[in-house]
């Protein structure tokens, strides 16, 4: 019998040679580039950066001789630079913020299972102590065993009180219920 050389699937297939070899190095750096860049453009140094650049652009392409102008048409130059400058910006700060809500949703994550073994931690401490609550109801406190010794005491003492030697001298004796005279 010829066997079929068929695939198999739980094998990975060769590695493919890229005609265009990938770059080796952080793939997340690009999106590291797009935080730094959102961060830098919500700054009071980039809107004075930005501010000074127009001030410079404007006063060159105003006062300076027409031979050394670079923007002929004063501001149609600049609004197409402004222009690209938030073309790019505007997918770079997008990134930056998709980036921002997928560390949040994992910082939830981790605040949801934290929240979850504290309640299950708090949920067996309660049965805990309901369980030590049941146990001390069947042990004898503190205040319950000085109180029967305090009973025990004023019986003693009240037993020796009509144990004691009638005025005579002698002592009677009594029996076992307390009174005096023959027991039967």
């Amino acid at each position: 019998m010829a066997e079929e050389r068929r695939p198999r699937l739980d094998v990975p297939r060769d590695v493919r040679r890229r005609l265009v070899p990938r770059r080796q190095g952080r793939s997340d750096s690009f999106g590291i580039f797009a935080e730094d860049f959102a961060r830098f453009m919500g700054t009071a140094r980039f809107l004075m950066y930005m501010t000074l650049f127009i001030v410079v652009w404007l006063i060159w392409n105003v006062v300076a001789p027409s031979g050394a102008r670079f923007d002929i048409y004063p501001y149609i130059f600049l609004t197409l630079i402004l222009s690209l400058q938030a073309s790019y910006a505007a997918p770079l700060i997008l990134l930056a913020q998709n980036r921002q809500e997928q560390r949040d949703k994992v910082v939830a994550e981790q605040d949801r299972q934290a929240n979850a073994r504290a309640h299950a931690d708090m949920e067996f401490l309660a049965r805990e102590v309901a369980s030590l609550r049941m146990a001390l109801g069947e042990v004898a406190t503190r205040d319950f065993v000085r109180s029967e010794l305090r009973g025990l005491l004023s019986e003693l003492d009240e037993r020796d009180e009509r144990e004691a030697p009638a005025p005579g001298g002698t002592a009677q004796p009594r029996g076992e219920s307390g009174r005096s005279g023959p027991t039967a």
